[in-house]
């Protein structure tokens, strides 16, 4: 918090201050995906790995009360509002579209980026910084589908049985990427007294991270979309383990 004893203003500044450090990171990659730096699907999974984890960041700026949500939530909260207007037509952006749309379709934006951004407001809204979910849902659906795509492009050779389109290696990516990223924000929320590590908090975001990768390489996760069946699937065992 960046202000204690005047939490209003505190909050407003830590809403402005994460707001910048949120759209400076996104027209990085806006910047990347518009010069062709990096090819487009690995600019697509680099947006979408970062931004969530950035904002998390930030949420120690923000007071402990529901205030503090609300106003983290509103930044997020915004990107739902623009991937509507993006994905519906209303609003034209070439550079945003490029950048987290697979094949360069806005329509793209009512799928997957809408469901990013609604799953990390939503854990900011309901969860907050003091539960461990919240933190399994943006890490497993940041860091680990994000590592997923990108490894299994790279190692992927062995594919499952039971899915064509996946592999073993984005599978164990996935579930190493959400765990170990699970595991550095606990340690991360634990300096600031949100939440006190333990084995047992260690153990249940494996559990998250493995049931995750599991029910992100099964056929309905491509049917339906993974950046909604992995923060669902996150937020439904986390109830139940933490």
């Amino acid at each position: 918090m960046l202000l204690p004893d005047n939490p209003v203003v505190s909050d407003v500044c830590a809403t402005a201050i994460t707001g910048c450090v949120a759209l400076s990171s996104l027209r990085l990659w806006q910047e990347t995906a518009k010069r062709g730096i990096f090819d487009q699907k690995l600019n697509r999974k680099l947006v979408h790995i970062s931004i969530g984890l950035v904002f998390m960041l930030c949420w120690p700026l923000f007071s402990s009360g529901y205030p503090g949500a609300v106003l983290a939530a509103l930044i997020p909260g915004v990107n739902i509002i623009k991937m509507l207007l993006l994905g519906l037509g209303i609003l034209k952006d070439e550079a945003t579209v490029k950048s987290m749309s697979r094949f360069g379709d806005y329509r793209e934006l009512l799928k997957g980026p809408l469901y990013y951004a609604a799953t990390i407001t939503f854990a900011c809204l309901i969860y907050w910084r003091t539960s461990p979910i919240s933190i399994a849902a943006i890490c497993n659906l940041c860091a680990g589908d994000g590592l997923a795509d990108i490894i299994g492009r790279q190692f992927g050779s062995t594919k499952l049985p039971y899915n064509r389109n996946k592999s073993l290696a984005g599978s164990i990516a996935m579930a190493t990427a959400g765990f170990l990223a699970s595991i550095g924000y606990m340690y991360y929320f634990s300096t600031f007294g949100y939440v006190k590590e333990s084995w047992e908090m260690v153990l249940g975001f494996l559990i998250v991270s493995c049931v995750s990768a599991l029910v992100e390489s099964l056929p309905i996760s491509t049917e339906l979309d993974d950046n909604l069946t992995v923060p669902v699937t996150s937020i439904l065992v986390g109830n139940l383990v933490f």
